[in-house]
C-alpha cells in the first residue's frame, strides 16, 4: 500500500497543473481503500470549463463513479488540497467515501471545519472518517504564491 503522503503529492501535483492554467490551485485524488489504487485524480477546471462546478473533488468523484460504475464510493478515500467548500462537501457525502483527507485549511470557503460545517449538521446523510493537515505547508504555500501573483 502507498503511504498517504505518496497520494497527497499526486493531489498537490494535480493542483500545481491547475495554478498552470490561470485556475485556483487545488488538486484531488480518490483512492481505492481495499487496493490503494488510485481511481481518479483531477484538478480545478472552473475557468477552463466555464462550469462553476468543476471543482476538483467534484471532477474526481465523478471519474470515479464512472469507473466503478457506480454513484457511491463506500470503501474509498479522497485526497484534497484545500479543505472542501461547502457544495463539494455535500457530494462527498452523498459519495458515501469512507476518509477525507486535506491539506490547507480554509476558514473563508471551508465547508468542513469552517463555514458551515456540513458534516456536522443534523441532515447531513454521511459522515467521512476527517484527517486535515495533510500536505498542509506545500498546499498552503500553493495557494499563497498563486493569489500574490494575482495582485
Amino acid at each position: 500500500m502507498i503511504l498517504k503522503t505518496t497520494y497527497m503529492d499526486k493531489a498537490l501535483a494535480e493542483a500545481r497543473r491547475a495554478a498552470q492554467h490561470g485556475e485556483v490551485p487545488v488538486g484531488a485524488v480518490i483512492v481505492h481503500g481495499a487496493t490503494g489504487k488510485i481511481l481518479a485524480a483531477a484538478s480545478n477546471r472552473v475557468i477552463l470549463d466555464r462550469d462553476p462546478t468543476a471543482h476538483a473533488e467534484l471532477l474526481a468523484i465523478r471519474a470515479a463513479c464512472r469507473m466503478l460504475g457506480s454513484e457511491r464510493l463506500v470503501d474509498c478515500d479522497l485526497y484534497v488540497t484545500l479543505e472542501p467548500c461547502p457544495m463539494c462537501a455535500q457530494a462527498i457525502s452523498f459519495a458515501r467515501l469512507r476518509r477525507l483527507y486535506y491539506g490547507a485549511s480554509d476558514p473563508k470557503g471551508g465547508g468542513i471545519e469552517h463555514g458551515p460545517r456540513i458534516f456536522h449538521r443534523p441532515t447531513c446523510h454521511h459522515q467521512p472518517e476527517i484527517y486535515g493537515g495533510i500536505g498542509e505547508k506545500q498546499a498552503s504555500a500553493l495557494l499563497k504564491a498563486f493569489f500574490q501573483d494575482r495582485r
